[in-house]
């Protein structure tokens, strides 16, 4: 079957945080002091995450993607994604990590599985303000496993969050970063998922003004096809062997074809980043409901979706983290 929502887009996507527990402490995600994680016991565990990802993948899901927290940090990760690597249908594993705790035995049993892409969160190539941002100072070894993740020949996107009080004149260096290295940097939009760490009020540098910047310094940039249900845009320099992105991650203009949906580390389901939670697949899981009818439930809340970012939004006050989500 393909899982299909009350809009006629496919569902074909499915990001799972596997924690929210992070070792950086970036502005723009928490509060300096961190938060209240989960305990231990209201985790999903990897036999349910393994079982969720198998439900998903016989409704037509074919994509997964590992989130957190960050995911390295948790035990056992490498097993889940090696098991779950072997499902029928499942044709594409990626992760999302802050690449601080990456060693070449990981890299190696990922390049084993399916995963091909991974997903590497950096908004600094300067040491101090890459400290400033994260508040811890891993600057070193975070660009050391980026030359260790190219080595192994993954498939690697740079997420770089546009902040204008720390890192707009980073802009250029990030696309200068792509000239000799076969990286995706992709700029993103800047969204309220802070933890209440600060008052969000809006953005003032979105996707728009992120381009005319950017093509105003590469006039030779050249625009590439992407897929159809891609959040971001993509670019490249003329004479660059890597490329650049835009994600207008506030201004949601990619919503129309959203394919994707989310289940966080204690095993609630969302159909929107900028929803709320849905479903909890975990006390399904743990009730012994039926696969089928934890399918029927998976079905009955798509068919609720909302069309777009905003609609999820509508009456909404966000003061969630998405450590607390999953990215």
């Amino acid at each position: 079957m393909q899982l299909t929502d009350n809009h006629n887009r496919p569902i074909n996507y499915l990001r799972i945080s596997v924690t929210d527990r992070c070792n950086l402490r970036c502005t723009y995600c928490m509060p300096e002091q961190g938060l209240q994680f989960e305990h231990k016991q209201n985790l999903l565990t990897f036999p349910e995450m393994s079982q969720l990802i198998r439900i998903f993948s016989e409704m037509g899901v074919d994509k997964v993607r590992f989130t957190g927290g960050e995911p390295f940090v948790r035990d056992g990760l490498m097993e889940l994604i090696q098991e779950v690597s072997g499902l029928n249908g499942l044709d594409e594993i990626s992760i999302t990590t802050n690449g601080t705790v990456l060693n070449e035995e990981q890299l190696q049993t990922l390049k084993a599985s399916k995963v091909r892409t991974i997903n590497l969160s950096l908004d600094s190539l300067d040491r101090d303000t890459f400290q400033e941002i994260t508040r811890r100072d891993n600057f070193s070894t975070v660009m050391k496993n980026l030359d260790l993740i190219m080595k192994f020949g993954f498939d690697i996107k740079v997420n770089c969050v546009v902040m204008p009080d720390k890192n707009i004149q980073e802009i250029q260096s990030f696309v200068e970063f792509t000239k000799d290295k076969p990286v995706t940097v992709r700029f993103l939009e800047e969204m309220p998922f802070n933890g209440a760490s600060r008052d969000f009020t809006g953005i003032k540098w979105n996707h728009v003004k992120i381009l005319d910047h950017i093509t105003n310094l590469f006039p030779n940039s050249e625009q590439l096809p992407v897929p159809e249900s891609s959040t971001s845009s993509l670019y490249q320099a003329r004479g660059h062997k890597g490329k650049f992105g835009i994600i207008p991650s506030f201004s949601r203009t990619f919503c129309g074809t959203c394919n994707r949906v989310r289940v966080s580390h204690h095993g609630m389901m969302r159909t929107c980043l900028y929803g709320e939670n849905v479903l909890d697949l975990k006390e399904l899981i743990r009730s012994d409901t039926s696969e089928d009818e934890i399918k029927e439930q998976i079905v009955n809340v798509i068919q609720k979706r909302a069309k777009d970012g905003f609609e999820a939004q509508a009456n909404r006050s966000i003061k969630e983290s998405m450590t607390k989500i999953g990215g």
